[in-house]
């Protein structure tokens, strides 16, 4: 099926409206704990409850998309995000607005619904270059987030991104409803086994499970980076207010113009070469980030020289690690999205939950020192993985997936 250029880019556009609503309390937490009379950790806790909720739509949501059809599914996710939106704008209190949170991050999925639609649109030769497009509208959605909502919030307070937001996603709902393709399901299994499939192929599958693990380490790593920077960047290191965090996420934007590049590296030379560049950049962006804890103008360009290199780093791994489970299993890739996207979210969560107590406790030297030793977790995997390749080849089970006969994966 050929899909026009031009429905690739409204659908990169919808992966960026939709991860926004995930990323832009980052900027304005600040904000948050200022009117609400909290503390800034305890305001820290709006961005992981939606980390949270989206880890669990991914697990909940996600394989529905081989089951209905795409159009409807995504139209209907982003009217209960709005809603969700706009419940979290009147939050009178943080325990509500955790709670609107966490409802938003469970259907804001369409992102994950779209990639793999896409990737099953278009010819495999493709695969990897659409995957990097796509992923560039959606880190230009979780980098100028923090833009967005921090000018915002710093002007007209922190329920004015809710309320903006709100309204662009229901626009977008409206585009969508006409420009997604019509798409047919691709199983006819029921709630329950579409639920179940994601475990399973996370056992009989191990370059997929190897992909969890390697997003979720850097994933990790990057959360607990951005939520502790407003800490910082708000904190008397440099005593400025949320819009500073919007402008370094506006720096860090300039990595949604890599990912297309990632996905044509992928293409040419496969995903493990782009992997361990991904991993290798991490750790390189943790040292680059050290001297950040300095404050002064040469701190802060560190700072945005860091953020940067760790932002082009995750998003490059995150196009190889799609375009290494896409080629898995054609017939299963929501469901197969859904097992990779969901360990990366849990990975995402427990960072930015580790990275505000060890900023607590080591304050930002402890965090860069946090993004380094995961990254060295998933490098230390990829390794063990290159040293002993494994070779085998794929017969059917009695599940209705293929099981690959092979040597024991390392």
């Amino acid at each position: 099926m050929s899909v026009p250029r031009w429905v690739i880019l409204v659908l990169s556009l919808a992966c960026g409206v939709g991860v926004s609503t995930i990323y832009f309390p980052q900027a304005i937490s600040s904000l948050v704990a200022a009117d609400l009379g909290v503390s800034a950790a305890s305001a820290a806790l709006v961005v992981t409850a939606a980390q949270f909720g989206y880890a669990a739509g991914i697990f909940l949501l996600v394989p529905l998309g081989d089951r209905l059809p795409h159009r409807p599914l995504i139209v209907t996710l982003l009217v209960l995000t709005a809603a969700g939106l706009l419940a979290a704008s009147a939050a009178p209190s943080l325990p509500l607005l955790v709670a609107a949170s966490a409802v938003t991050g469970v259907t804001t999925v369409v992102p994950q619904i779209i990639i793999p639609m896409a990737a099953g649109l278009v010819p495999a030769e493709r695969r990897g270059a659409v995957t990097g497009t796509l992923l560039s509208g959606l880190i230009g959605g979780i980098l100028l987030a923090r833009t967005f909502s921090g000018t915002l919030g710093e002007r007209f307070g922190w329920r004015a991104p809710y309320l903006v937001a709100a309204v662009v996603v229901l626009v977008l709902a409206a585009v969508l409803s006409r420009a997604v393709p019509p798409t047919t399901p691709s199983t006819q299994h029921g709630y329950p086994a579409l639920i179940a499939a994601p475990l399973r192929l996370l056992r009989t599958e191990p370059d997929l499970r190897r992909s969890c693990l390697y997003q979720a380490m850097v994933f990790g790593g990057f959360s607990a980076a951005w939520t502790t920077l407003t800490l910082l960047v708000t904190g008397p290191t440099y005593g400025m207010g949320a819009q500073a965090v919007g402008i370094l996420g506006l720096v860090g934007a300039a990595s949604m113009f890599s990912t297309p590049l990632a996905g044509r590296l992928a293409d040419r030379r496969g995903p493990d070469t782009v992997s361990l560049l991904a991993m290798l950049g991490t750790i390189a962006s943790a040292a680059l980030l050290v001297p950040a804890a300095g404050g002064g103008t040469a701190g802060l360009l560190t700072l945005a020289a860091g953020m940067l290199l760790l932002d082009v780093a995750v998003q490059s791994g995150q196009v190889a690690n799609q375009a290494r489970i896409f080629a898995l299993r054609p017939e299963a890739r929501a469901r197969i999205n859904t097992a990779y996207m969901t360990c990366a979210f849990l990975g995402g969560s427990a960072g930015s939950w580790l990275g505000v107590r060890t900023y607590d406790r080591f304050g930002w030297r402890g965090v860069t020192g946090l993004v380094a030793a995961l990254a060295v977790v998933a490098l230390g995997r990829h390794l063990h993985h290159v040293r002993r390749p494994r070779h085998g080849e794929r017969r059917p089970d009695r599940s209705g997936f293929e099981k690959r006969e092979a040597t024991p994966s390392p």
